[in-house]
């Protein structure tokens, strides 16, 4: 099997981020900026091509990667990943393993304070426990996404209208077209601490964006999920608004929702 590690990046030069992010595999970069050019680049013996855009959505840059993405297998990237030595061959190991597996989510180690799961055990992962898992734990069969023609969506995430959710949007897709997703306790990497281009902490933007974004992927359970996020994880994220106001929020997003789909 082949892989190729699908970077979103802004205003990243390829043998920087190639050298920042321990890159070691071949790779497609979408490097969004002021700009728009292609080069290429051999790094340990790999090819990197890297695609210069000036429009921004990292929903936007992923699909770029993914379009033109040829190896079987797709791992995606954020440009502050730091990288294990070894985790192409981790990733290849784990599908080999896995031959019903389409989808692959891996342990990479977030910043602290953004920790949103950790893969203890191999698993399936459904519907309802998708939405913990950023794009850059995910590993795909490149053809299978292909042939369902799933991509991300361009209304949420960095430099879109809302402010995340593209990757939990793009999972469900992929379950809703009979795809099979598992989680495996293989860690490949951690991620590299810097300011958030999206998260400016709990406050009304970001439940209302949360509302929005439930409304999309859980449909008529949208408020019943919201008041089950809130109830979790209350400690963490009522702090600035309380945690009825945060719900009265995240409703007026899912009304929102409701009236554009």
């Amino acid at each position: 099997m082949t892989l190729q590690l699908l970077v979103a990046a802004v205003n990243g030069a390829p043998r920087e981020l190639a050298e920042k992010m321990r890159i070691d595999s071949d790779a497609i970069i979408v490097s969004q900026g002021e700009r728009y050019a292609y080069e290429t680049l051999r790094w340990k013996g790999h090819e990197i091509r890297c695609f210069h855009m000036a429009e921004r959505g990292v929903g936007l840059s992923r699909n770029h990667s993914l379009l033109r993405a040829t190896a079987e297998i797709s791992l995606f990237a954020d440009e502050d990943i730091i990288y294990e030595p070894g985790y192409e061959q981790k990733v290849l190991q784990a599908f080999e393993e896995r031959p019903a597996a389409d989808l692959l989510f891996f342990n990479v180690q977030a910043m602290p304070g953004r920790e949103t799961y950790h893969n203890e055990k191999s698993g399936r992962v459904r519907w309802y426990n998708c939405g913990r898992y950023p794009t850059y734990s995910l590993a795909v069969r490149t053809r299978r996404i292909h042939q369902k023609n799933i991509t991300f969506s361009l209304l949420f995430g960095g430099g879109a209208r809302y402010s995340n959710g593209e990757d939990s949007l793009f999972i469900r897709d992929c379950l809703r077209a009979g795809l099979r997703a598992y989680k495996v306790p293989v860690a490949i990497g951690h991620e590299r601490e810097r300011e958030s281009t999206w998260f400016t902490g709990y406050n009304e933007k970001f439940f209302y964006d949360r509302g929005v974004l439930y409304r999309y992927l859980y449909g008529a359970l949208a408020r019943a999920m919201a008041l089950r996020f809130l109830l979790a994880h209350r400690g963490a994220v009522c702090g600035e608004i309380h945690l009825g106001q945060a719900w009265e929020i995240m409703c007026r997003g899912i009304r929102e929702a409701e009236g554009s789909i």
